[in-house]
């Protein structure tokens, strides 16, 4: 097991415990950003600052105003002295088309992700624009 191997499983799993802060019902996800060895942002998906911490309806569907970890952390490091300039991206759940042109906006280079969503159109456009995209299965 390589050495990078081994900090991505440490960073997945310091992601999923971040997803534990989320407040949605169907599905929790964490993000972490990492560069140069170093967490510069992180996230969890859940609404705005300010609102009520429910995300989904009486229905059980998710509120259209719910931000994905991934936004999260992307927005939070763009309010910070950091750049995700050539930064990795550790999600707990593989990013949607919204997210993904996010990733590939803020310069992001690599991204793992731990659970497959079931719709891999944004896995396909990372891909598309040249990003690493690692399926962590461990």
């Amino acid at each position: 097991m390589t050495k990078q191997h081994q900090r991505d499983i440490l960073y997945m799993r310091m992601a999923r415990t971040w997803a534990e802060n989320s407040y949605c019902q169907r599905r929790q996800v964490g993000a972490l950003m990492v560069k140069d060895q170093m967490i510069i942002s992180d996230g969890f998906n859940g609404t705005p600052s300010g609102f009520e911490n429910v995300c989904e309806d009486e229905n059980n569907i998710s509120k259209p105003y719910v931000l994905h970890a991934e936004a999260n952390a992307i927005t939070k490091v763009a309010r910070s002295h950091n750049s995700a300039d050539g930064a990795t991206l550790y999600v707990t759940t593989s990013p949607c088309m919204e997210c993904s042109k996010l990733i590939i906006q803020s310069g992001i280079r690599r991204v793992v992700y731990g659970d497959e969503y079931r719709i891999t159109d944004g896995l396909d456009l990372l891909r598309r624009a040249g990003i690493q995209v690692e399926h962590l299965t461990d």
